[in-house]
């Protein structure tokens, strides 16, 4: 059985969001990360290493030198209130660039969608597999 699809305010809303991680405006920004990290969220990082909540809030600001738009993402409905969404990163540290297909696990609340999960998975460009 297919779960519903997901309306179109909602995959906007997941977009907004998801790009939103990789703004520095945004993504260090208190009140933003209070409310779109869920109480239980983890990550598991492209390095490998697994980070809680606690870890992914922080206030000091840096540089995030991200390509925006997310390549390739797309978003699909698990259920009615959960979403993944998957997308392709690549972001620069000094001249080196670092590339992972990440993938984020939302879940809707009363007060809007919070992210319960993240992983990154680094590939080299060219792999299509």
């Amino acid at each position: 059985m297919q779960p519903p699809a997901l309306s179109s305010n909602d995959e906007a809303e997941l977009t907004r969001l998801e790009e939103a991680m990789w703004r520095e405006e945004t993504r260090f920004d208190r009140t933003f990360q209070d409310r779109h990290f869920a109480l239980d969220f983890f990550e598991v990082g492209r390095s490998g290493r697994v980070y809680s909540r606690t870890d992914a809030i922080r206030e000091k600001s840096e540089p995030i030198r991200a390509r925006l738009p997310l390549d390739n993402l797309r978003i699909r409905a698990l259920d009615l209130n959960t979403a993944q969404v998957t997308y392709d990163s690549e972001v620069f540290y000094g001249a080196e660039a670092e590339y992972a297909r990440r993938s984020s696990i939302w879940s809707r609340t009363a007060e809007g969608w919070v992210m319960r999960f993240h992983q990154g998975t680094p590939y080299s460009p060219g792999d299509h597999t």
